[in-house]
């Protein structure tokens, strides 16, 4: 059984590759410095506490794991703290790869999955976006992770490292089967939002504009299942380890669109629940529609989404949302 080495494991999309990783036959090693990661959270293998800063101790624990491949999703990710301190997310999301690199070099482990975004893209210029789309971040959020990707561009040609890079949309819903789903302290996505205030942890939800040249002028995205994004990871290690990748960039969506103001509709449907809406200013920096062309992945790696329907992906996050104040409580008594 190969042991994958997973940064940011204990995360909400690094539990779920866990798992996905454990029923492809790996073995799953979380490695996470629990920032934003939860204990609970490690359920498919062993957890290795610490920082992709650290170079000593990647390296220590790549060595006697064996580990021989990395899927790379350890980042910060919040974009409006990017703007306010972006020192912070150079220093940790790039100069933590490169750390996270040498370590690999120094292990003679060659092949890693990344973690990208759609944030490399920015503004597009035209949809549905595709790989060939200039990648224009506007935000260091962004911009860190198309510097990663520069990055493992130039160790691919000059050290022989076998890499890809996923650029995904908007991750959501939960594990169906409530193992594992979405627990954010702060909170910024929409569904979890959406579904705390259907529950009544919030008083309400806040629409940031409703003038944006769309169907009902409040902004579309694509969303993807958590599970189908963890699957896409596993998928393009395979890719890697049998050689059959072609490319070194893939974006992982479904091609659909999705408005703020129908996916309030449709959690309404699926929790039976009023939502209040209270509408609020743009924010700076929201695109009106961001929508991915998803074909390339499913020609080179036969990646289609499992659960590509937004029901599907509310229904996974309300279960999940139901239960998972006892998870913040298990994630208190063990740091207590």
């Amino acid at each position: 059984m190969s042991t994958v080495l997973v940064t940011g494991g204990a995360g909400y999309i690094g539990s779920h590759t866990c798992k996905a990783l454990a029923r492809a036959g790996y073995m799953p090693l979380a490695y996470d410095n629990l920032i934003y990661g939860h204990p609970w959270a490690v359920k498919w293998g062993p957890l290795e506490q610490g920082d992709i800063l650290d170079t000593a101790r990647l390296s220590a624990v790549i060595r006697a794991s064996g580990a021989t491949a990395v899927v790379h999703l350890a980042a910060f990710a919040y974009v409006g703290e990017s703007v306010i301190n972006p020192a912070k997310y150079y220093r940790n999301n790039v100069v933590g790869t490169l750390t996270l690199l040498e370590a690999m070099r120094d292990c003679c482990v060659d092949r890693i999955v990344f973690s990208s975004t759609c944030a490399t893209y920015g503004v597009p210029d035209k949809l549905p976006i595709t790989e060939e789309t200039p990648q224009k971040p506007v935000n260091p959020y962004g911009a860190s992770k198309l510097m990663i990707e520069q990055i493992l561009s130039d160790y691919q040609s000059a050290y022989g490292l076998q890499t890809v890079a996923l650029r995904y949309f908007n991750a959501a819903g939960a594990d169906p089967e409530g193992e594992s789903g979405e627990d954010h302290d702060p909170e910024t996505h929409l569904i979890p939002l959406v579904l705390d205030a259907a529950s009544g942890r919030r008083s309400h939800i806040t629409v940031f504009g409703n003038d944006y040249e769309t169907a009902d002028g409040t902004c579309v995205r694509d969303y993807i299942h958590v599970s189908d994004l963890a699957k896409a990871h596993v998928l393009a290690l395979q890719g890697l380890e049998n050689g059959t990748l072609r490319r070194n960039a893939y974006n992982i969506g479904t091609g659909q669109g999705h408005s703020v103001a129908s996916v309030i509709d449709a959690a309404k449907k699926v929790t039976g629940r009023n939502i209040p809406v209270v509408m609020g200013p743009r924010r700076a920096g929201d695109t009106a529609v961001l929508l991915a062309d998803p074909s390339r992945a499913n020609a080179d790696f036969c990646f289609s989404p499992d659960f590509p329907m937004i029901e599907d992906m509310l229904l996974s996050a309300w279960r999940w949302s139901m239960r998972s104040d006892r998870h913040r409580s298990v994630d208190k008594a063990m740091t207590a």
